[in-house]
């Protein structure tokens, strides 16, 4: 685990210089300041896990401008990734959105892969599932494996979205179709042993099982889940949107209201609805150059029974990146274990101090250096129930559940942007967990603000 964050800490800034370097040379010549026809930046992904392997692929997002009048806005936005691990997961992902391909709707479509051979898993309700880091850390004396909180995870995804406004106002409709397809299994011990050597190979799984298998064991994940399965979402709701830019507001409000179903007739495994609702503000301190931004979530479980490899998804209109899931990780709680907090609703609220220290421009591309701090903040509203489903259970309980105990979990950090035609934007975050019982820290490279 350290190893890999000493890695990627190495890695990041040489990233950078490289996406700068490949993005000035590859984006079209500026007209009057603003942008015109095709544009598009790159950035690579090179990295190095000791378990997954060496990390490799790029991505690169297409911006066609129209004749450039409404600049910094775009007509087409296409974006492709593609990155994989000798271990073998890995990113495909194409995303496309525009508001011009149909007259009067902004559509969004997202169509992703991702195989995961190490998926984070901690279990249920928050702080109620004990994390014990000793577990993983190969130099504890109470070390078992570090897969334990880990499982394989396949998904597929594919989604669209289409927003219609309301009369001449900031009101909009939206409705969507998302269809998700979960392949769950436990870690393929064998295949990521291949690689290291005698002295370090992992656990095998009949002589240290973990956490998803003991979930298994114990009855909290039931048989017709066991292992995934298929998920068609339908959603409708409302958004308001007065925002003054999309990729870095400085002032408006962004909220959204959906109600989001899985219907058995569809094919889903086990009928469910949700309701989420986000809302998202800006506020200019200095014009141009500092800016306060906060988002508060919530989403609730309205009826049915929600599988449980769905109660991580985070329902929002627009991906900033590959992955909507939380609470924990770079999409949420930054600092925060990845799907640390997983329950049968939640709230989380984000918020940013966003500085604009720097402008410039290079080989005729307009440039801007972003610095964030912020503070993150989420809980579980309603639980998944674990305590009734526990039936024959021989080891310690305490060193898996302390029923009662969760509250709000909390992590800060700081990061920073470069900004380039202040649509392809290069984000670098670091965050901080305030309760070592989620973890330590996270360090991430990506695209986007997160709202």
């Amino acid at each position: 685990m350290i190893f890999k964050q000493y890695i990627s800490r190495i890695l990041a800034p040489i990233l950078l210089v490289v996406i700068i370097t490949t993005s000035v040379l590859a984006e079209d010549d500026l007209v009057q300041n603003n942008k015109q026809g095709w544009g598009f930046g790159v950035l690579p992904a090179i990295s190095f896990d000791a378990d997954l392997g060496f990390q490799y692929g790029g991505l690169v997002n297409f911006f066609h401008y129209g004749d450039g009048s409404r600049f910094p806005d775009y007509d087409h936005s296409l974006y492709f990734e593609i990155s994989r691990y000798t271990g073998g997961s890995g990113v495909f992902r194409f995303y496309y959105d525009s508001d011009r391909l149909f007259e009067g709707l902004r559509v969004t479509t997202d169509l992703t892969y991702m195989p995961e051979q190490a998926y984070d898993f901690y279990g249920f309700n928050g702080y109620e599932s004990v994390l014990n880091k000793d577990w993983e850390d190969d130099g504890s004396a109470n070390y078992r494996s570090r897969m334990f909180y880990k499982m394989q995870h396949n998904l597929f995804r594919f989604k669209t979205d289409v927003q219609g406004g309301i009369g001449d106002g900031y009101f909009r409709w939206i409705a969507g179709v998302n269809l998700l397809n979960f392949d769950i299994g436990s870690v393929d011990i064998d295949r990521l042993n291949r690689r290291r050597s005698d002295d370090d190979q992992l656990p095998s799984l009949e002589d240290q099982p973990g956490l998803y298998e003991r979930y298994l064991d114990w009855g909290i994940i039931p048989d017709k889940h066991a292992t995934g399965g298929f998920v068609p979402e339908i959603k409708a709701g409302m958004v308001y949107d007065s925002r003054d830019n999309r990729p870095n507001p400085m002032r408006g409000i962004w909220t959204e209201a959906v109600v989001m179903g899985a219907p058995e007739f569809l094919g889903a495994t086990s009928g469910f609805s949700k309701l989420a609702v986000t809302h998202r503000q800006y506020f200019t301190i200095i014009p141009e150059d500092l800016s306060f931004a906060y988002r508060l979530g919530w989403q609730q479980t309205l009826s049915g029974d929600v599988p449980w490899y769905y109660q991580s998804q985070i329902i929002t209109s627009v991906m900033a990146g590959a992955t909507s899931t939380g609470l924990g990780g770079v999409r949420s709680l930054r600092g925060v274990r990845r799907n640390r907090v997983v329950g049968d609703g939640m709230v989380f609220g984000n918020f940013e101090l966003r500085w604009k220290p720097l402008y410039f421009s290079l080989f005729n591309q307009q440039f801007y250096l972003g610095v964030n701090s912020f503070l993150d903040a989420g809980r579980t509203t309603s639980k998944i129930d674990v305590e009734s489903r526990l039936s024959d259970f021989s080891e310690p309980i305490d060193d898996y559940f302390d029923f009662g105990a969760e509250s709000l979990h909390v992590s800060y950090g700081m990061g920073i942007r470069i900004a380039m035609n202040r649509n392809f934007i290069i984000a670098v975050d670091y965050g901080r967990a305030v309760n070592e019982q989620d973890g330590d820290s996270g360090f991430y490279v990506g695209l986007n603000y997160l709202f």
